[in-house]
């Protein structure tokens, strides 16, 4: 019989989050490969002594960019550095925020919260609203209409992909939605992660963050220099490249609607420059798997687990090789996904549990 999958509806209040309730794919029970308890108790230690060498040469290496860049200022040798100072604040902030959020990066949780809240703010990501979404990613990883943070949809927006690459899209909605928050406005699809008791905190955050920039722009109009908005703002653009670059690969091109992270999520072997940036999280069928692993004990997590999961994508380029295929497909066909192939000694995917799209699409 053939199955014709309906439209999909990535608002949060429309009409496949409540197929998605209905089916039973919200809040479901994911797969997860076997792993003896003594050895996760192992994995799942945390410590202080990772994330602080790393943490500290994350700051030093953006101190010494950004002074480099300012004391250039005005002659063409301060563009290196700020191309790396970009990175370091509009891209490895990406993944700071995401691993302090966890709570897992440092043993010691105020030292979590206390990079969590400087990397949020560089990278224009709300702490309260995005701990909550990210929470909500976990729970229902690409499921059509209640993961709130899914980067490509289908049919897939390419140009908007293009743009995000120089932040400007994301960067465009982190201020409309700073500006409407701290006007004390909550969106309708914020409202349904964020805790009641929680939006208030959004809110004054919000304000906090607005009268920063609103200071650094009356600053750079007082100095007639761009140089305070090079340092605080702007390197949400032009630092944006590497964690679109890696976060793409995270799910694109893969099954939506599913309860296996096998076929949802996709890990990449990568350098270790772009490993330090990213943290680690290149390993992210094993981070959905296991999200309470540390970002350092991840590649051991991965020799543990690697005979239930697919071959790795030998490298980021193997991965964009194998992703950009399949979203031009999507096009045509919006429906088609890649479906990673399983080792002989893996266990098989749960395939009673794919959507109606994803079935129609085999």
């Amino acid at each position: 019989m053939t199955v014709t999958p309906s439209a999909r509806d990535y608002s949060l209040v429309g009409e496949s989050a409540r197929r998605a309730v209905e089916s039973g794919l919200a809040a479901a029970e994911w797969y997860h490969t076997d792993i003896p308890r003594k050895q996760m108790k192992e994995l799942m230690q945390r410590s202080d002594a990772p994330a602080i060498r790393d943490t500290a040469i994350w700051l030093g290496l953006l101190v010494a960019f950004g002074a480099a860049g300012a004391a250039l200022w005005g002659s063409w040798w301060c563009v290196p550095f700020f191309l790396c100072y970009g990175v370091l604040y509009g891209s490895a902030t990406d993944a700071r925020w995401h691993e302090c959020g966890h709570g897992t990066a440092f043993k010691t949780q105020w030292m979590n919260d206390a990079v969590y809240q400087i990397a949020c703010f560089m990278i224009m990501r709300n702490p309260v609203t995005w701990r909550w979404s990210h929470t909500r990613h976990h729970t229902d990883t690409v499921i059509v209409g209640r993961d709130p943070e899914i980067a490509v949809m289908r049919p897939p927006d390419l140009l908007r992909v293009v743009l995000n690459f120089f932040g400007l899209l994301d960067a465009w909605h982190a201020m409309v939605d700073m500006v409407r928050n701290a006007a004390g406005v909550i969106g309708k699809e914020e409202a349904t992660f964020i805790p009641e008791s929680e939006q208030p905190r959004a809110i004054r955050i919000a304000r906090i963050w607005l009268a920063i920039y609103l200071a650094t722009i009356a600053l750079a109009l007082y100095l007639g220099s761009w140089l305070p908005l090079m340092l605080v703002g702007l390197p949400r653009l032009y630092g944006a490249w590497h964690h679109v670059l890696t976060g793409l690969l995270q799910h694109g091109g893969l099954a939506d609607n599913v309860v296996d992270h096998r076929l949802n999520s996709r890990t990449v072997l990568m350098n270790p420059v772009s490993r330090f940036i990213y943290w680690n999280m290149n390993y992210h069928v094993e981070h959905h798997m296991f999200p309470m692993v540390p970002y350092h004990a991840l590649p051991r997590l991965h020799e543990m687990i690697k005979h239930d999961l697919p071959a790795p994508s030998q490298s980021m380029w193997a991965g964009y090789r194998e992703m950009l295929p399949a979203f031009l497909r999507q096009l045509r066909n919006e429906d088609y996904f890649i479906k990673r192939e399983l080792p002989p000694t893996a266990r098989p995917y749960r395939e009673e549990f794919h959507s109606e799209a994803a079935l129609a699409a085999q």
